[in-house]
């Protein structure tokens, strides 16, 4: 992913304030990430490049290492959008949620924009417990206090450890919806979400199922939550934004667009 380190790292650094924490995890990388990284080691607060257990494992290297009040992460290719880190910051600041979290922009490797990709939910825990459905990781903002009282992210699991972290998180602080487009998700050969699919629901169905364990819902309780919720991810969240702002920025280089509140 050395083509698009510059591009992630230069939106984070354009967004930090004085007093933020910027690390950077690479799990030993063979193309030229740590030449990159090395470039801007005098404007971050440190960085890694080691071999790992997979992607789990060095965020939960980088979270570690964090001390500050709010998390987040942004994978490398993807990026934050001017300002977003201004509205996430001020949104925590100004409400008792312990996460937050909004919509994103879905680019191809050339930063066009396909697509306003919409990470609305009522009810965040519902939707990740009865729908399997998981929020905008890159869009998604939070409370260290919440990632503690949960344990962090588990570091052993090999493809679905934000589903696994965000259900926690979920279930077990309060948490809001803001239709702001903080980021842009970028689409590229070997998302591990897509290259390792069948491995991706499994443990993502494990992680589900271990929480909905812990619960004492009926039978048929659980057959109707699971079957309106599976109707709610499947048709009405894969919306697309609106056709405002469909309108607005698709064809677009999403390096010209700024995070913004609709």
């Amino acid at each position: 992913m050395g083509k698009y380190l510059v591009e992630t790292i230069e939106s984070v650094l354009a967004n930090l304030k004085p007093g933020d924490e910027y690390f950077i995890i690479d799990g030993g990388s063979t193309d030229n990430s740590v030449e990159i990284i090395c470039r801007y080691q005098d404007r971050i607060t440190g960085w890694i490049s080691e071999k790992d257990h997979g992607y789990a494992d060095a965020l939960a290297k980088g979270f570690a290492k964090a001390t500050n009040d709010y998390l987040c992460w942004i994978n490398s290719g993807d990026f934050l959008l001017s300002g977003a880190l201004d509205i996430a910051r001020d949104l925590l600041d100004q409400t008792d949620f312990d996460l937050i979290f909004g919509d994103d922009l879905y680019i191809d490797e050339n930063n066009i924009i396909i697509n306003v990709t919409n990470g609305h939910a009522d009810n965040l825990a519902a939707m990740m417990l009865y729908g399997a459905w998981t929020p905008l990781q890159d869009a998604c903002f939070w409370r260290k206090s919440l990632y503690e009282k949960i344990g962090g992210i588990n570091p052993n699991l090999k493809f679905a450890a934000d589903y696994d972290l965000f259900l926690r998180m979920s279930l077990n602080g309060k948490n809001q919806y803001y239709p702001v487009i903080f980021s842009s998700f970028r689409r590229h050969n070997g998302q591990t979400s897509q290259a390792f699919y069948p491995e991706y629901q499994t443990e993502r169905m494990l992680s589900r199922q271990r929480q909905l364990n812990l619960r004492n819902d009926q039978k048929l309780k659980r057959f109707w939550l699971d079957a309106y919720y599976w109707i709610i991810v499947h048709w009405r969240v894969r919306i697309q934004g609106s056709n405002l702002q469909l309108k607005h920025f698709r064809g677009c280089n999403a390096l010209n667009i700024n995070s913004q509140y609709f």
